[in-house]
């Protein structure tokens, strides 16, 4: 990762930032011809399956964040829900030890949301016909794609050719059959065309009750997994009321429950709030350990009171309560880390990599969204369906297979987030935006899993309190602490002697080749700026 300095892409009117250049284009196209941030957000969406196949999806999730030039908000909840069939113990075997189904195979899919929220999104803020809107996806996956060096890299990444090796449709389509694709072979998907031709045609309805939803059904009947016809005619979107708190000027509008993002950035916000942890400047050892004891107790409370709001009460007012913060903020020793094994969840009174993708989109006339989808890990489960051409999630690894171990981001949950039939397992995705004075200054997010808070987090306090630019913000090096495993990773860009600083307060560091993809477009003096993350072969543009 470079950590020259770079200037964002500027422009006057609106800007697009995503992971992927053909969705930026298609996305910037919409909004050229007429579209507002809402119909650039479906296309983008659907581009993104076709040309980001480890994270851009059909067969997932997520969470899309409105602000409208209004000053309206709302949060679009399109996240994957437990089968009907789902049960507390499903992924735990005879001696009772947690199994890798919940990671990889038909067993590992929740019900997918993508389609059905960006069917409900368009039909109540979108303007450009739906057809139109899908079509540049159809052109995608029909005449294919140069694939790109980054895209062609993710293969021989973290096993993920074996993992799609097991299941012939990926094998056939991403691997060519068991021959890697290389930058510069052309990618053509025909079956995923023939998919986004019936839900340009029909809609979401084809998807959720008419050929793709037979044929989805049928597969995973015939391989063992969940998901059933009913369970993908029972699925439905959720509109939210987004969480919103304030910190050093700024209204922070973010996700709530069931993210536990948008509750962990105003958290941690609330405890470094009051303290003065910019002194010594950002990337300054001292900074990164105020940061780090931040994240370390949110994380902690985390793994007790998060969960699907729909099933447990998630004690938001409590976890936010000035008081409360207060108690976390003393408890931070200047120079030294706390051992997490000293940290619990709080005590309340009471009344969820390259898997993930997030893109930023801003209108001319100021109507803003941030969309945060996913498949879980990299190529989600592995499974492509026959005869469907996109790849499934495996979502059901965000529950707590066994509440109280570690799941496949080493996090540890507890029994909020268990598994139940129809339940929506706790995210990390935390679409954001930060308003100023009553207008739109940021729209930012990333993918990541849990380094997803605290990457959002970071780059907020770098427009927020140190003044950065939409790139400087972007690309300045960033760390996360997750409470267990006790372990502070830190991005190889940091400086050896403020890693040495680190160490002698009492951290193990553990150094990342990166942390986090931020897609961020921030509004400021007339103009926007769109910035890309250097760490990924992510685009701006804008007009």
């Amino acid at each position: 990762m470079s950590v020259e300095a770079r200037e964002p892409v500027r422009a006057r009117h609106a800007m697009v930032v995503t992971v992927e250049q053909h969705a930026t284009d298609v996305g910037a196209a919409v909004l050229q011809n007429g579209g507002n941030a809402v119909d650039a957000a479906v296309a983008v969406a659907f581009a993104l399956a076709v040309t980001h196949p480890s994270a851009g999806n059909l067969g997932g999730g997520g969470f899309m964040l409105l602000r409208m030039a209004d000053g309206r908000t709302t949060f679009i909840d399109f996240r994957e829900r437990a089968p009907g069939a789902a049960s507390h113990d499903m992924y735990l075997d005879a001696d009772r030890n947690a199994t890798k189904d919940s990671q990889i195979g038909y067993r590992a899919s929740g019900i997918p949301g993508t389609v059905a929220g960006m069917a409900y999104a368009h039909a109540k803020f979108g303007k450009k016909p739906w057809n139109e809107l899908v079509q540049p996806a159809v052109d995608l996956a029909k005449n294919g794609f140069p694939v790109s060096w980054g895209l062609a890299n993710m293969f021989t990444l973290d096993n993920i050719a074996e993992k799609l090796a097991e299941f012939p449709e990926s094998k056939r389509i991403f691997l060519k059959g068991g021959a890697m694709l290389e930058a510069g072979d052309v990618l053509t998907q025909p079956e995923l065309a023939a998919t986004l031709e019936r839900i340009r045609d029909r809609g979401a309805d084809d998807f959720y009750h008419g050929q793709t939803a037979h044929l989805l059904a049928a597969d995973m009947q015939e391989h063992g997994g969940l998901i059933t016809e009913q369970d993908l005619a029972d699925y439905k979107v959720i509109e939210r009321r987004p969480l919103t708190g304030f910190y050093h000027g700024h209204t922070v509008v973010t996700a709530p429950p069931p993210s536990s993002g948008g509750i962990g950035i105003l958290e941690m916000m609330g405890i470094l709030d009051g303290t003065d942890y910019t002194r010594t400047g950002a990337g300054s050892a001292r900074e990164l350990h105020y940061l780090a004891e931040a994240m370390r107790r949110f994380f902690a409370d985390r793994s007790q009171y998060m969960g699907d709001p729909e099933f447990n009460k998630v004690p938001v007012t409590e976890l936010l309560d000035p008081h409360y913060l207060e108690t976390l903020r003393a408890s931070i020793q200047p120079e030294k880390a706390t051992p997490s094994s000293e940290i619990r969840p709080g005590k309340i009174e009471l009344v969820e990599g390259s898997h993930t993708t997030h893109y930023s989109i801003v209108d001319a006339a100021g109507n803003a969204a941030a969309v945060t989808y996913t498949l879980n890990d990299s190529f989600g489960s592995g499974v492509t369906p026959a005869k469907l051409g996109f790849l499934m999630n495996d979502e059901m690894d965000d529950f707590a297979p066994k509440p109280g171990e570690p799941n496949g981001f080493g996090l540890v949950q507890g029994e909020a987030n268990s598994i139940a039939p129809h339940k929506t397992p706790l995210s990390s995705m935390s679409p954001t935006m930060l308003v100023r004075d009553g207008k739109l200054e940021a729209v930012l997010g990333t993918p990541g899993g849990p380094t997803i808070i605290n990457s959002v987090l970071q780059v907020a306090l770098n427009i927020i309190d140190f003044g950065m630019n939409a790139q400087e913000a972007v690309d300045q090096p960033r760390i996360h602490e997750q409470w267990m495993p006790d372990r502070l990773q830190a991005e190889m860009s940091f400086s050896p002697d403020t890693i040495r600083l680190l160490e002698s307060y009492g951290y193990e560091v553990q150094l990342k080749r990166r942390i986090g993809e931020m897609a961020v477009v921030l509004v400021r003096n007339g103009w926007l700026e769109g910035a890309p993350d250097g760490r990924t072969e992510g685009t701006a543009k804008g007009f």
